[in-house]
Formats: structure tokens, C-alpha cells, sequence
């Protein structure tokens, strides 16, 4: 493939050294090499564009009118170049990112005020959903996924694990002695998932085997924060993602139940981001910026 720029840029650095053997050096190229480049030019335009003697080199009628075109063209490619390596020096532009509602809200969105203080040049679109978001068909630079991965074309780097908690509020349990046991749970009101009856089932250890307990209440509601929102106000026990309780269970505001006999696997959650060679430094920064800020994972507390 013909170089049109590396033929122009070798012809205005010999006019400008006055030689091809001065030129060579900062070319990184032999003399002979530079000659040939020059010769090239001057064969593809039809025209002489240096006068070549043994003692001295000289712009032809053509060369000059050529050289005042090339040197300018040949410093704005240079400075385009610089400014593409700045660009990429200085992180900067619109970042999307998208994971779960409960991630973003009580993980995530605390702390982009940090981030965009530390990289004023970088915007931050945040898209909390609970689907699996085609990262490439919506343009999604970072992707905070809970759960195994199932593509491996993308790379992803560990951020850490979350189970699901039974707690309470303490106006509950002062209402409702705390369950024991987990059987002791058809014994009280489970604020409960609407449409998905599989949530409705929960897992635990009993005398070593894991058993299944269909719990009910007087509630129901869809979505997870609303659930923790209902148990705040003491209206039942609720089981929730640790992520999603985290800080409500720091602050005494919910107390872990039944914690003995857990039998919740932990759940994987990564940042994931396209495989690319040329990585944008706003991508980079940022998952750099979340894993520190997550290690060790704010939410994985100790509640004994």
C-alpha cells in the first residue's frame, strides 16, 4: 500500500535539511531509502520536484510551488497526531455504563460525584436496568454485571461476590418475635415478589441438607428496592441482595436473620468491557477507578 504521507513528509523533511543524507535521521531511514521516497512522489506526480547535483540540491519551478502545499499539510497531519495522543493522554468524553438498578443505585451512583471531580473532561451516562444489554448494538462501554458470564469475548475484571440476606426492621421484630428457625418463617409476614414465584422460595441449610421454604405475607411488590422500602417501614421480613442491604444493616436500620442456616452461593460480579487493543483511557480509568473504590466490596459486611 502506497504511503502518500510518508512521501510527501520525506520530500519537505530533505527540502528542509538540505539533503537526503541529513533527512535520514530524523526519518529513521537510510539516505537511500528517503531517495527512493522522494523518487516515488516525483514519479506519481509526473513532475521533478528537486534539482539533484553532486554538490547541491535544489527546488525545481514545481518543487517550490509543491513544497509550500506539503509543509503545511504535513505539519497539520503532526499536530492531528499530537492531538489524538493528548486526547488519549487525558481521559475525556461520554462514558455509558449500565448494571443493575440495585447496583447502581446503592453502589455505583454514590460515588461517579468522586469520579467526575478526579476526570472533569469525561461525561457519565448511567443505565440502570435489569436486562443483559448487547454492550456492542448499544454502544456501552462498561457493563457491571451480577452473575456468571456467559460471553467470553469481552474482557472482565472481578469487582466481588453478593448473596441474598433475610433481615428485618427492628419495629418489626419488636412486634414480631425473630424467627429461630427457618420454619418459623410461615409463622410471619415475608413482603414477597408480585411475578416471579421462584423469589418466593427460599433456600436454607437444615440439619444439613438444603430445603425449600414457601414463604407469604400481606404484601407483594415487583421491584427489589420498593420491597426494602416496605421493610424499612416494619412491615415484614424481606430477603434481598447483600449489595441492596448493605448499608440499610450498617446503620441498624434492618437486622440479618437466620444467618446460620444460609445456604446462599455466592454470585460473581464483574466489570466488563469490549476487548480492544487501542482502549479508551476513559474506559480504562474508570474500571481502575471502581475497583479501587470497591476493594474490599463496601457491601460485603459482617453481620455477626
Amino acid at each position: 500500500m502506497i504511503d502518500h504521507a510518508a512521501e510527501m513528509a520525506a520530500f519537505v523533511r530533505v527540502v528542509d535539511s538540505k539533503g537526503f543524507s541529513a533527512a535520514a535521521p530524523a526519518l529513521g531511514l537510510t539516505p537511500s531509502a528517503v531517495s527512493k521516497l522522494v523518487s516515488r512522489l516525483e514519479a506519481r506526480l509526473g513532475v521533478r520536484l528537486l534539482q539533484r547535483t553532486t554538490r547541491a540540491l535544489s527546488l525545481t519551478a514545481d518543487g517550490e510551488a509543491f513544497y509550500a502545499g506539503a509543509r503545511r499539510i504535513v505539519a497539520e497531519i503532526a499536530a492531528l497526531q499530537r492531538e489524538m495522543t493528548d486526547q488519549r493522554a487525558t481521559p475525556h468524553g461520554l462514558l455509558r455504563v449500565t448494571t443493575s438498578l440495585a447496583f447502581s443505585t446503592h453502589q455505583l451512583a454514590p460515588m461517579i460525584g468522586e469520579f467526575l471531580d478526579r476526570y472533569p473532561q469525561i461525561q457519565v451516562e448511567l443505565m440502570p436496568t435489569d436486562r443483559v444489554v448487547d454492550m456492542i448494538e448499544e454502544g456501552v462501554d462498561v457493563a457491571i454485571r451480577i452473575g456468571r458470564l456467559a460471553d467470553s469475548s469481552f474482557m472482565a475484571r472481578k469487582i466481588g461476590d453478593d448473596v441474598r440476606l433475610v433481615c428485618a426492621a427492628p419495629a418489626y421484630l419488636a412486634a414480631h418475635p425473630a424467627p429461630r428457625r427457618p420454619e418459623d418463617l410461615a409463622r410471619h409476614n415475608c413482603i414477597v415478589s408480585r411475578d416471579r414465584a421462584y423469589l418466593n422460595r427460599w433456600h436454607f441449610r437444615i440439619d444439613g441438607q438444603v430445603r425449600e421454604i414457601e414463604v407469604g405475607g400481606r404484601v407483594s411488590v415487583s421491584e427489589g428496592e420498593a420491597q426494602m422500602r416496605l421493610a424499612l417501614q416494619g412491615l415484614g421480613i424481606v430477603r434481598l441482595t447483600r449489595l441492596t442491604v448493605a448499608q440499610a444493616i450498617k446503620r441498624g436500620e434492618l437486622v440479618s436473620l437466620l444467618e446460620d442456616y444460609s445456604a446462599e452461593e455466592p454470585v460473581p460480579i464483574h466489570a466488563v468491557y469490549p476487548h480492544r487493543k487501542h482502549l479508551a483511557s476513559k474506559v480504562t480509568v474508570f474500571v481502575e477507578f471502581i475497583l479501587d473504590k470497591f476493594t474490599p466490596p463496601p457491601w460485603e459486611i459482617s453481620t455477626r
